[in-house]
């Protein structure tokens, strides 16, 4: 039996009860697999009943009943005959039996009944259905069995339950919220991003207002990286199959990535010679043909450029970095906005150091992963080393070396003083990792920034450099990324913030507002001064009340609204409105608010307080 905790054992069972109540309802409908997940469960469904909000309303209904059944969780351990004949006696055998398949031959087979409903189980649950005190249906959607868009759509139904009634509360206020958060909505309605059908779903198109903020946040970690001597280098969207089958991404990594590209003329060679397109795929895994591929990751790359000058232990570490543009294929159910995307920029490097500067250079990576969240006001977050499982055969390289990475990972984080947790199975094929988990100031958490250690790939590549002793020697390669995707980074930033960005990220930072007509020369002449600063700054110049004007630049998320009224403009002043700031509201002159802003940018101020940046919404 699979040992679950107590919350998870709540939420596994409300899936069961979920499914028995849907049988009630609709006998016919066809049950796949309903698990526990991080924040409720799910449980897919083959019916011919849309899900709607109003079904899902009488499902609710339902469950209630049983649950007020008191209904008791009774594990059956049976042989694969007597399953069989239990799924069959249900008419559930369209999806159960694929899922009795892949128990393994001597494994235990186990059911679970409350009431009239038997569920294919490993367990655990609770005891008695009234244990459970407060669930709640959130919402259908799409998913293929199995995973696979080759297989029929089903029909997911969320839910989520809690212990209490106030847990339960608690967390659909978050969900509420999330919801006006959405990162989708925002861009939208702030015209940061698009993305369009005719240029592939999961293919971000950074719109002008969009760009600056990506553009602000290069520019502050590369001023970082000058710092700490890194060199900016740029790499091809595209690499040789062999490139990639060298590095292991190539098939290690084959499900993640678009298929290879290959040449017309080599395909019509082929066709002509009646090759099929399994021999073609074999041939291409095995590299009797040549081809190109989108690149999945930018290491390989950087490993080349280091590989391309010998190499003196002096010159170590060396540091390359790229905003590396990265390609994965996701599935369509699983794409989001800009968090969940199929084309990606990373704030990607790799240093190529000795193993004597280990300890000291992931303790440089770190600081900068911390001096990102510092100066976002992402103070909340937790460490995970991320291990490989010794059972599994996904990764490369000798035991021996990921021992020493391991250790490396874990004496790094131990210096850094923080609490951290391991997760076997997590790392990458090549290495282990430190992750930062981010949590937002709605409590949600995010896998931002991640720091690896790799012996594996300089070995795979006979990386080298010469040492005192004028003998060739195997550098280790530290891989980082502070935000890791661009596009999820500013995604989540988008759904941090609310919209309402710092000063020194808002697309636009002031907005001029002029009272009437006749001020229109002197705010413009405002912002012409502004400008000439190289500060982001409009002008409504739109007739209307003044009133109408402010809600339009609240809406709009500027940081700072300047008041052109005919007294301020008589005294060359500007009445200052600050979201931002509230403590600047009132009349000054315009050199005094340049000179206060122009601090709050350099100094990438956030808010005043943690109460201004909640109710950013």
């Amino acid at each position: 039996m699979k040992e679950m905790n107590p919350l998870e054992e709540i939420r596994h069972s409300t899936a069961h009860v979920l499914a028995a109540a849907v049988l009630r309802l609709y006998p016919d409908a066809q049950l796949d697999i309903g698990p526990p997940t991080d924040n409720g469960f799910y449980y897919d469904f083959d019916s011919e009943i849309a899900f709607t909000p109003e079904v899902l309303d009488e499902i609710e209904v339902v469950m209630k009943k049983i649950i007020k059944e008191n209904q008791r969780f009774e594990r059956i351990e049976v042989s694969r005959e007597e399953a069989k004949k239990i799924i069959s006696d249900m008419g559930q055998t369209t999806y159960k039996l694929g899922r009795l398949d892949d128990i393994p031959e001597g494994e235990t087979i186990s059911f679970y009944r409350n009431g009239e409903f038997h569920d294919l189980c490993a367990g655990s649950h609770v005891s008695y259905t009234k244990k459970i005190k407060a669930f709640k249906l959130l919402q259908v959607a799409g998913s293929y069995h199995r995973g696979n868009s080759d297989n029929k759509q089903l029909q997911r139904i969320y839910g989520t339950a809690f212990p209490s009634k106030d847990e339960l509360a608690e967390h659909l206020t978050r969900i509420e919220e999330a919801k006006k958060r959405d990162h989708r909505n925002i861009g939208r309605d702030m015209g940061l991003f698009h993305i369009d059908d005719m240029v592939g779903q999961g293919l971000v198109l950074w719109k002008p207002k969009g760009a600056i903020i990506r553009q602000e946040l290069e520019s502050f970690i590369s001023a970082e990286l000058n710092k700490q001597g890194y060199s900016q280098v740029y790499t091809p969207h595209v690499g040789k199959l062999d490139l990639f089958r060298t590095s292991g991404h190539f098939p290690y990594y084959q499900d993640s990535q678009y298929p290879p590209i290959i040449h017309r003329e080599c395909l019509t060679k082929l066709a002509e010679e009646g090759c099929s397109c399994s021999e073609l795929s074999n041939k291409l895994d095995e590299g009797e043909i040549e081809g190109y591929l989108l690149k999945p990751m930018n290491c390989p790359m950087h490993i080349r450029i280091f590989r391309s000058e010998q190499r003196s232990y002096r010159d170590l570490p060396i540091r390359l970095a790229e905003f590396g543009t990265v390609y994965r294929w996701e599935q369509s159910g699983e794409l989001n906005g800009m968090t969940r995307v199929r084309g990606f920029t990373q704030d990607d490097a790799h240093l190529f150091i000795r193993e004597d500067q280990l300890q000291e250079e992931i303790q440089g990576c770190l600081g900068l992963v911390k001096l990102v969240f510092s100066i976002l006001g992402m103070n909340d977050y937790r460490v995970r080393v991320s291990l490989r499982d010794p059972e599994s055969d996904k990764y490369v390289g000798s035991p021996e070396a990921w021992d020493k990475a391991e250790s490396a990972l874990r004496e790094a984080v131990q210096n850094l003083g923080v609490d951290y947790e391991e997760e076997l199975g997590e790392a990458a094929f090549y290495g282990p990792k430190i992750d930062f988990v981010v949590k937002d100031v709605i409590g949600r958490e995010w896998q931002l920034g991640t720091v690896q250690v790799d012996y594996n790939l300089p070995e795979r590549f006979d990386l080298s450099y010469v040492g005192s002793d004028n003998q060739d020697h195997r550098p280790v390669m530290i891989h980082r990324a502070p935000f890791g995707s661009m596009e999820r980074f500013c995604g989540v930033l988008i759904e941090h913030f609310a919209g309402n960005f710092p000063t020194w990220l808002a697309p636009e930072q002031v907005r001029i507002l002029p009272m009437n007509d006749d001020l229109t020369d002197k705010a413009e002449q405002y912002l012409r001064d502004l400008k000439g600063k190289g500060i982001r700054v409009g002008i409504d110049t739109l007739s209307g009340k003044l009133g109408a004007k402010i809600r339009k630049a609240e809406t709009d998320k500027v940081p700072h609204m300047l008041i052109v009224g005919k007294r301020e403009a008589e005294e060359g002043k500007v009445s200052v409105r600050s979201r931002a700031n509230p403590s600047w509201d009132g009349p000054c002159t315009l050199e005094e608010f340049k000179e206060k802003i122009t601090s709050e940018i350099e100094d990438k101020s956030l808010p005043t307080s943690r109460e201004t940046l909640e109710k950013t919404t």
